[in-house]
């Protein structure tokens, strides 16, 4: 068995992870009614567990009459394919600037690297905020902005350990043969820092589902005609006392998520790197 899979925190991360996918890959079949009908005659109903609840509407429903957990399911949709798109193109953008600047070194790192400390000046979520305005709503200018502000973590990140693995004796080894930078890299330097990478990557899905979140509640995410968390937040505001699951129900949905990448990527770290799993031996 891999050693990875040994690791609790992998197992119960990846089982949150694999629930949420779930519901959103097969939210049409899963969801009990139909997220966007409304029925002005049951509104704002409570949890099926509360006094006056139905038991058709686990969750309740919020103010016109949708139900809350149909809308759950289908706004993990956008929340997933948002966090697994943006994350792969911001890992694709970043590592690909972090094998550059940290294998050659010279004006090419001296240029990326002030290429992120000035992107990094900024306050990411303020510069989603900026992009978002510029690029206007929609699930792809969501994955656009996210990808925009977030290379730079996997840029500066990555390109420290490739500072380390570039200068191991292997690599050293491998130029004194013959081997091209391309081969070098690809052969050498990449697979020692895969660990590093795959970590990231599983972190940064959870970033991007907050961000994703964030810029859906203050109206700048997806489209109306969409559903995602954020929406749904900012809409269980304005009756939170009458019917509270309509706010909480979707705070809990983003924090199980971010939760679930979170112990993955910190399981993976903890068992893909080397010098942490011969730490503990």
């Amino acid at each position: 068995m891999p050693r990875w899979l040994r690791s609790g925190r992998v197992i119960v991360g990846l089982l949150i992870v694999l629930a949420v996918l779930s519901c959103a890959l097969f939210a049409p079949l899963l969801a009990p009614h139909d997220p966007d009908e409304q029925d002005l005659l049951a509104t704002l109903l409570p949890a099926a567990w509360q006094a006056g609840g139905d038991p058709a509407h686990l969750l309740g429903t919020d103010g016109l009459g949708r139900d809350v957990l149909s809308r759950l399911m289908f706004g993990a949709r956008v929340a997933m394919t948002v966090a697994l798109v943006a994350s792969f193109g911001a890992m694709a953008v970043g590592s690909v600037l972090a094998y550059v600047a940290g294998y050659l070194g010279g004006w090419a790192d001296w240029l990326i690297g002030r290429a992120v400390d000035v992107w990094m000046s900024f306050p990411p979520v303020i510069l989603s905020l900026i992009l978002m305005t510029g690029l206007g709503t929609g699930a792809s200018n969501v994955i656009l902005a996210i990808v925009l502000v977030d290379w730079t973590r996997f840029c500066r990140v990555l390109r420290s350990e490739v500072l380390v693995v570039a200068r191991r004796d292997y690599v050293a080894a491998a130029r004194l043969v013959g081997f091209s930078h391309w081969r070098t890299v690809t052969r050498e330097i990449v697979p020692a820092t895969i660990p590093l990478l795959v970590t990231l990557l599983t972190l940064e899905m959870g970033i991007a589902v907050v961000v994703e979140a964030i810029l859906s509640f203050v109206g700048l995410g997806v489209k109306s005609s969409q559903i995602a968390w954020g929406q749904m937040i900012a809409d269980g505001r304005e009756a939170i006392y009458q019917a509270p699951w309509n706010l909480l129900a979707p705070v809990a949905a983003i924090f199980i998520t971010v939760a679930g990448f979170n112990m993955l990527g910190d399981g993976l770290r903890r068992s893909l790197d080397v010098r942490m799993v011969e730490g503990r031996e």
